[in-house]
């Protein structure tokens, strides 16, 4: 009985047509030639044994060993005693250089842009135990598709978390399992137009990315200025829903007026309106407890926010929204139209991070390291008067306002690029382009610990280079406390 040609060790694929053993021999080598060449068969990729090989493609095993022995002496493969036949580096020692990837991501010498984190500093160990302890336990349908609502175990621990540390009041059952805070985005307009509403407000500066994503996605999406107490809700109207950072609003790092907030929530009530609440940084208070939720006082009104990926790394692509029980269906309709499934591997895991509180312990360290950092940066930006800092001590930046008579964003970034350092800027943050003001959103949470220090010497460098040493003149923004 022939061997099935599932039996042998390595598989190629070639096509291999002819006439007769020289023709079939021809072909081989033709096959293996260009498969060389194109670079499907890379160099030190070991092949078929000549008969493992004559068994996949039906051809006799003296047709193979010939095509074997002819590209051997051309230099396409190699041979060895004990070690069989593999493919040779034939490529060009000097290839043409590749063009750009459009989408490629760029990673500067010196990272200080907002709104990352350390991620060298991810919980690996911690991550692996639960990882082991999760496959040890598995069942086969972890590796379904699952629920399209999250996995019940990871509902529940975020319900469990939210409760203790933000003061959220929900159930698993209230809980929608997402890829992050751009499909929370796209569920709310979902959920928005479905509904025949389609005006929402947004803060003013804030996240321009996302707010193009509301846009994209059918809401009207209106301007809502922000001053030193937060977005200014007494100028919401009819809007359907408002998107707002309360905790710690990007990018000028305040939180929202106790007083503000109670005004938001009685117009929300009086219009059946929705909150939309990211609680961005919300874990990230270095001079006190955290403000707490602002569902926790509105949990029949505002949609809440959050994800992983400013604690644990944007790859893991796990967010989550806790919904009034009345929106639930609504938005898993609207998930179910769209991106259904979220990965079920992590969120097992971060269900067992979470429940041994290993989650806690991670959030616990990174705020004193982020702390440190803050107050190294903030004593840097003491020395050059001419800048003015906003906001709390909080989050994962430093808003800083260019003075009015001083270098622009353009001339500080091109001097920030010839030390490989990068930034934000606040001015693209605006929606309304007559109230934008130039500034620069300095991360600390990127670099690693080893390398923050040369990071804020690139910094220094930078702010001397355009002259922001010098006094600011009457005119300027006049200093914050930090």
């Amino acid at each position: 009985m022939p061997k099935a040609w599932t039996g042998s060790r390595i598989d190629l694929h070639l096509d291999v047509t002819g006439t007769g053993p020289a023709g079939r021999r021809a072909a081989l080598e033709d096959a293996l030639r260009a498969a060389i060449r194109e670079g499907s068969l890379r160099p030190g990729v070991p092949l078929p044994s000549s008969r493992g090989l004559a068994e996949q493609l039906g051809l006799s095993r003296g047709t193979v060993t010939s095509a074997y022995g002819q590209l051997i002496d051309e230099g396409f493969l190699t041979s060895r005693p004990g070690s069989g036949t593999a493919v040779a580096d034939v490529r060009d020692p000097k290839p043409p250089a590749a063009s750009p990837r459009r989408y490629a991501p760029t990673r500067p010498r010196h990272d200080l842009r907002p709104g990352s984190p350390d991620l060298a500093a991810f919980p690996v160990r911690g991550w692996t135990a639960a990882t082991r302890r999760v496959l040890a336990a598995a069942r086969p349908e972890l590796f379904g598709a699952g629920d399209p609502q999250g996995r019940y175990e990871l509902r529940a621990a975020l319900a469990d978390y939210l409760g203790r540390t933000r003061g959220v009041r929900t159930s698993a059952d209230r809980i929608i399992v997402t890829a992050g805070y751009h499909q929370n985005v796209r569920l709310v307009a979902r959920v928005l137009t479905l509904r025949g509403s389609t005006r929402a407000a947004w803060e003013d500066p804030g996240h321009h990315i996302f707010r193009r994503i509301a846009a994209d996605a059918g809401l009207d999406v209106r301007p809502l200025a922000v001053d030193d107490k937060g977005a200014q809700v007494e100028r919401l109207a009819d809007e359907a829903a408002v998107f707002l950072t309360p905790a710690h609003q990007y990018p000028t790092g305040v939180p929202l007026d106790a007083a503000r907030r109670r005004a938001l929530v009685a117009w929300a009530r009086a219009r059946d309106s929705l909150i939309v609440e990211d609680d961005y940084d919300g874990e990230f208070r270095y001079d006190r407890r955290p403000v707490g939720a602002l569902q926790a006082v509105a949990t029949c009104e505002v949609v809440y926010s959050g994800s992983v990926s400013k604690t644990l790394g944007p790859g893991l692509r796990l967010g989550w929204l806790v919904l009034p029980s009345r929106l639930v269906e609504a938005f898993m309709e609207a998930k179910l139209e769209t991106e259904p499934f979220s990965e079920g591997l992590h969120q097992a895991v971060l269900a067992d991070f979470l429940a041994s509180h290993a989650y806690d312990r991670h959030i616990r360290a990174a705020r004193l390291r982020y702390s440190r950092r803050r107050e190294h940066l903030t004593a840097l930006l003491r020395q050059f008067p001419g800048l003015e800092a906003h906001g709390v001590p909080a989050g994962l930046h430093v808003a800083v306002s260019l003075p009015a008579d001083g270098p622009g964003e353009r001339e500080v970034f091109d001097a920030a690029a010839e030390r490989g350092l990068a930034m934000r800027g606040t001015a693209e943050l605006y929606q309304d382009a007559d109230t934008a003001r130039a500034g620069l959103l300095i991360g600390y949470a990127a670099p690693s610990e080893r390398a923050y220090p040369a990071a804020l010497e690139a910094l220094a460098g930078t702010l001397r280079e355009v002259g922001l040493l010098t006094p600011p003149s009457s005119g300027s923004f006049s200093r914050t406390t930090t």
